[in-house]
């Protein structure tokens, strides 16, 4: 991935938003998996991570286009791109927000 950068040359941290339902296994996991691969791939300060619970919230499902739960959509640096499911395969995620595994 070639790094949106800031204003003074840094590169821009991801916006990741993850849509879980409450707090059933994929949605626990789905948010545990998420916050690993942001700590081991992209390190501090790199990644900004919003959960939206539908269950509190449904019409977002509607707003966003979220058809299936877990979904984690990255909104920047765009294309928007979107994964469904427990984002356990680390490496699936990591080529489908297309981020560069070097730090």
């Amino acid at each position: 991935m070639s790094d949106t950068n800031d204003a003074n040359g840094a590169a821009a941290p991801l916006r990741l938003t993850l849509y879980v339902a409450g707090q059933t296994p994929k949605s626990v996991a789905a948010i545990r998996n998420l916050e690993r691969i942001c700590g081991e791939h992209l390190g501090p300060d790199r990644c900004i991570i919003d959960v939206v619970d539908l269950r509190k919230s449904p019409h977002l499902a509607r707003e966003h286009n979220i058809v299936a739960i877990p979904t984690l959509v990255r909104q920047l640096p765009v294309p928007i791109q979107k994964i469904i499911g427990d984002l356990s395969d680390t490496q699936k995620v990591l080529v489908s927000l297309q981020i560069d595994t070097v730090r």
